[in-house]
């Protein structure tokens, strides 16, 4: 990749970008509550469990081959990712965490990017078309700002690792360098599964972590609750 490209893509993975993922937890917190994680050896065995069985074979994966789809001008094959992580993500509060931050990211990419089939994706959502999960939006986004396929499945499991270990920061007293500790931890595991979803295909994708599936959908009947999922 050239330099603009290296920096869009740092731009729309960063943890300050507004895509609303500060605001969730992905079942974390209902791990954390139950006494269940209660470390950082046991936040980086969640993370590493929602990279190695979702994140990794399911987001990566349609986030490639979304950008595939977008470069060939073929805008079916990407509604249809689209409705392929409508129908694997079970637990309704990690869908709707899936698609709000697929819409804001699309918003804001569509304001900064004047690429026709972004624009279409971008249209197709706003008409309720299309639910516009994260992982396609960024491989559409991908496409658009030329990054190449390992890179954006890189970046993608970078952002949900330090997503999740902010998460963490904040409900439990880890401190920082023990944060940046698990995410060190987490590179080679990231590195892998991006190498394996360059090589993926949009009929292998797969998502297996009922546990996790079962927190998120108990997080709704916490007492209380710091984040929306």
């Amino acid at each position: 990749m050239d330099t603009d490209a290296l920096l869009s893509m740092l731009q729309f993975s960063d943890g300050l970008f507004p895509a609303g993922g500060y605001a969730h937890s992905f079942g974390l917190e209902t791990y954390v509550q139950s006494g269940a994680v209660a470390d950082a050896a046991g936040v980086e065995s969640f993370v590493r469990a929602y990279l190695e069985n979702s994140a990794g074979p399911t987001d990566s994966v349609a986030a490639i081959s979304a950008a595939r789809a977008a470069a060939a001008g073929d805008l079916a094959a990407c509604l249809e990712l689209d409705a392929a992580l409508e129908a694997m993500k079970c637990a309704a509060e990690l869908r709707e965490a899936s698609r709000q931050m697929g819409r804001q990211t699309l918003r804001i990419a569509a304001s900064v990017s004047g690429d026709a089939l972004l624009g279409e994706f971008f249209a197709a959502v706003t008409a309720a078309r299309t639910p516009g999960h994260h992982a396609v939006a960024f491989g559409v986004i991908a496409n658009a700002q030329g990054w190449d396929a390992r890179a954006t499945a890189s970046a993608l499991l970078y952002a949900a690792s330090a997503q999740l270990v902010g998460a963490s920061l904040r409900l439990m007293p880890l401190g920082q360098l023990a944060g940046q500790q698990i995410l060190a931890n987490l590179r080679p595991a990231i590195a892998r599964l991006a190498a394996e979803a360059e090589h993926g295909a949009p009929g292998e994708i797969w998502s297996f972590v009922p546990a996790i599936e079962i927190a998120a959908m108990q997080h709704a009947q916490l007492s209380a609750r710091l984040f929306r999922s």
